[in-house]
């Protein structure tokens, strides 16, 4: 019964550190850019140059 009791307590610090971890990164500004993401599949890539020699055997 005493383990019920210290993993809830555990979880609980846990849920309470990730809380703390989304709240820190929303006033920072992580999740402003809300546009961007969804358009990023349509970047162009850049050309790879492809070189004419031999490969080396």
């Amino acid at each position: 019964m005493d383990i019920i009791f210290m993993l809830i307590g555990c979880s609980v610090i846990i849920a309470l550190f990730f809380l703390g971890a989304f709240f820190w990164a929303s006033k920072n500004g992580q999740h402003e850019d809300t546009y961007t993401p969804s358009i990023r599949i349509l970047f162009d890539d850049e050309p790879q140059q492809v070189s004419e020699e031999e490969p080396k055997k």
